[in-house]
């Protein structure tokens, strides 16, 4: 430097001390620019001391030399001291220099900067705030810096800052929110260390709501909260700790929709092997808990980007506990926010804009009731009980109507669906989903029954019974509810005369009694055959089901008489035989007819559940049950076995006795004197009690003595032989079982067969010649097949 050089005010001693190497003799510089300074400031000359200040920062705290900007440094921090109070009024001056010597490659010359920097603002204190933003920059690369004493300076001068802005009600919060955005995405561990330390320090300021700018750096947090440093983890944790806390004391001016797409995002692991993941994932998922539960239905426009984060969740196991916890809770209090309000069609929500316009609240805001959760949700097995939840509500005044994106949803609930990876609880999920929705929205829900019903068809192939039973629900939702009604219904065996309207019980998929459905009237409230209670959709269900029964046989043997047991309690006995009869009766594949036919014949016999059905068809004493006989006969006879058991059933003995008379005109093979075999294991089941009890009157029911003859003679000398032949044996002598004279016995007679109920009048003779038809049809093509077999036998030969 050149020392020749005029520095005044500065005397050549002072020039030629600052820039010495020794620090001693700095010092002793710095003290005697304090002095002039002071006097300057008693003489009130700005102009001078703004003239040593640029002397100072242009000559020698940004000189090339490096021991002049350690002497420039010390200068300035003494001008800061002399200055005292003053000082406010020449920071920029002051602290520009000394901020770009933090970039200085000498280690001990940024060391000399932080504590001149330190100097300063311990004199100025409030006055610094306007520049914060130059120091918080500067200090932010001191953070990282890799000198230990540079690290330990700019530590002494962060609490100092910190000090300043806690005591201070001037923070410019708005000007630094930009900044600390932009810097909150730095991937150095010290730098996200110095971010988080500021931001809990600004949000412990009663006086600074940074809360209200959440939303710009709350992504940066969660990308912090993945840091590998186990302190820079715990700070972010306390970070968003407090942030929450704040969040469920004024939930009013929390802005949940613009951080709803952020926590969407980091409540998806994308790297499941990081621990640091889970536990952004766990955190992230918490928030969305809350965010649910205090907002209501602000994020019902997000439900389904959060469906696509929160359902994978689901099927989490131990491992991931309170991250599955808390991620059914979301599932539930989400679920929870769809009201019937949310069917509403275009031009009635067109309508209710209008209204909310003019000041009437929007049907969105109206209060839920209680009971609006419906049984079959199972919400009791959810993981996180709900039932002490309080959820926040905007007044319809400040709340702005909010519309369901069910196409969304129903789009990301269909993807689960198709994924083959979809774990268990994931897909049940999904499925008490689509149920809630065509509860809560039917209309609008079936307008994507046709592309979802492939797919809910599929599903009853899976391996979880839960999940069949699901799946259940909603066909059987689908196929009852009323909005689904787009055209006549199909289903009758008999023509117009015998028709039997479908029916579905008040029981049946979780209706209740005196339940109202969106869209239509009141569920069926009993289970009388003369309320028409099914769709259109009901009908190509059963045809759909009974297709994908032949495709997959596996899936008959396996679940069918699951599948149709579940489907009579949800649906209705009746109406499920009825329409099955009616489509196999015109089924083609004329063995798959008669295995059908063989299965609802053992569920109708066997199952608790066809109690009420069995006893219908017991006594024929209705056209209705009569016309229902007659549908489940036509099909019935595609296996003569089982036919000749619905006869049983029905009490029509004598046309039993018909039937197995042309048995021997049939085919008889191993598979059906197996099928007679279990006919009379189930003729001395509890089924069958009735039938067993009227073998005692034998003058008045000999068709059936006659008629389990000939199933005797058709068994092979067997143990079902000698079970049914032991039976035969203890029939009584009907003149044995006579106590009373002969008039009085056939006065009684008499009048037992005036009590008995009177069957509608049927025409046996046509349902002989059916069976026979279709016994013509059966034996056709087995020959066929023969046929068939023994060409190719003959080629092999060839």
């Amino acid at each position: 430097m050149n020392t020749e050089k005029d520095f005044s005010p500065l005397t050549p001693n002072i020039v030629r001390a600052l820039n010495d190497k020794l620090y001693e003799k700095r010092k002793v510089a710095a003290l005697e620019i304090e002095k002039l300074v002071r006097e300057f400031v008693a003489q009130s000359n700005s102009t001078q001391i703004r003239h040593v200040i640029q002397t100072l920062a242009s000559e020698f705290a940004l000189s090339q030399h490096p021991h002049s900007r350690k002497g420039g440094l010390i200068g300035l921090a003494a001008c800061s001291i002399a200055l005292g109070k003053d000082s406010g009024l020449y920071l920029k001056e002051l602290i520009e220099p000394v901020l770009t010597c933090f970039n200085d490659s000498d280690s001990r010359l940024r060391y000399y900067a932080c504590e001149a920097l330190y100097n300063i603002v311990k004199v100025a204190r409030g006055a610094v705030l306007p520049h914060f933003n130059l120091l918080f920059d500067g200090l932010s690369k001191l953070a990282a810096d890799p000198d230990p004493n540079v690290k330990s300076g700019s530590e002494l001068l962060d609490r100092l800052l910190k000090d300043i802005v806690t005591e201070s009600n001037k923070f410019d919060l708005v000007a630094f929110v930009p900044l600390l955005r932009e810097r909150i995405y730095s991937n150095n561990q010290y730098a996200r260390q110095f971010i988080i330390s500021w931001i809990l320090v600004l949000e412990s300021v009663p006086d600074i709501h940074l809360l209200d700018y959440l939303p710009e750096i709350l992504d940066g947090l969660f990308q912090i909260l993945g840091d590998n440093s186990k302190e820079i983890r715990r700070m972010c944790e306390m970070v968003l700790g407090e942030f929450l806390k704040e969040i469920k004391k004024t939930p009013s001016s929390v802005k949940f929709a613009e951080m709803a797409n952020i926590l969407v995002i980091h409540c998806q692991v994308a790297d499941e092997t990081k621990m640091t993941n889970d536990l952004i994932q766990l955190t992230s998922m918490t928030w969305m808990r809350e965010f649910i539960q205090l907002s209501g239905r602000v994020l019902l426009p997000y439900s389904s980007g959060i469906l696509t984060a929160v359902l994978p969740c689901l099927s989490y196991d131990d491992r991931k506990k309170s991250t599955k916890e808390a991620a059914s809770a979301c599932n539930h209090s989400l679920m929870k926010l769809i009201t019937p309000e949310d069917d509403e069609e275009e031009e009635e929500e067109e309508e209710e804009g209008d209204k909310t316009a003019t000041g009437s609240p929007p049907h969105g805001d109206r209060p839920k009731a209680e009971g609006d959760s419906n049984d079959l949700l199972n919400a009791s097995q959810e993981s996180v009980a709900l039932s002490n939840i309080s959820f926040f509500t905007q007044t319809s005044a400040d709340q702005p109507h909010v519309s369901l994106n069910l196409d969304g949803i129903v789009q990301v609930l269909d993807r689960h669906l198709h994924d083959s990876s979809t774990g268990m609880m994931t897909r049940i999920a999904v499925l008490k989903w689509l149920y809630h929705l065509y509860i809560k929205t039917p209309r609008k829900m079936f307008r994507h029954t046709d592309s979802l019903f492939p797919m809910l068809l599929k599903t009853l192939s899976d391996e979880s019974d839960e999940v069949v039973l699901k799946d259940l629900e909603v066909l059987a939702e689908i196929a009852s509810s009323p909005a689904g009604q787009t055209g006549d219904l199909s289903g009758s065996c008999d023509g117009a005369e015998h028709r039997l309207e479908l029916t579905v019980p008040a029981t049946a998929a979780g209706a209740k009694p005196g339940h109202h459905t969106p869209g239509g009237g009141s569920r069926a409230v009993d289970s009388s055959p003369s309320t028409p209670s099914m769709n259109s959709y009901f009908y190509k269900f059963m045809i759909n089901l009974l297709k994908r029964f032949s495709l997959e046989r596996k899936l008959l043997e396996n679940r069918g008489a699951f599948i149709i047991r579940q489907l009579c309690l949800l649906l209705h006995a009746e109406n499920i035989f009825h329409s099955m009869a009616d489509i196999l009766l015109k089924e083609e594949d004329l063995k798959f007819a008669s295995t059908m036919v063989q299965t609802l014949n053992t569920i109708l016999l066997t199952s608790a559940e066809l109690f009420q059905l069995r006893n219908q068809l017991k006594d024929l004493h209705t056209q209705e049950s009569c016309a229902l006989f007659c549908c489940l006969y036509r099909s019935w006879c595609h296996n003569p076995v089982a036919t000749v058991s619905l006869c049983f059933l029905t009490q029509n003995y004598r046309h039993a006795y018909d039937l197995i008379q042309k048995f021997g005109d049939l085919e008889v093979s191993v598979d059906f004197l197996m099928e007679v075999d279990k006919l009379v294991q189930l003729i001395e089941s509890p089924i069958f009690t009735y039938l067993r009890l009227q073998l005692l009157d034998v003058e008045n029911n000999p068709y059936l003595i006659k008629a389990l003859y000939g199933l005797l003679m058709l068994l092979p000398q067997s143990q079902a032989f000698q079970l049914l032949s032991h039976r035969l044996r203890c029939v009584p002598n009907p003149e044995l079982m006579r106590t009373v004279d002969e008039s009085t016995y056939m006065e009684s007679k008499q009048q037992a067969a005036a009590k008995r109920p009177s069957h509608a009048p049927m025409d046996y003779r046509e349902l002989l010649e059916h069976f026979d038809r279709v016994q013509s049809k059966h034996l056709e093509v087995r020959h066929q097949r023969s046929g068939r077999a023994t060409d190719l036998s003959d080629r092999k030969l060839m």
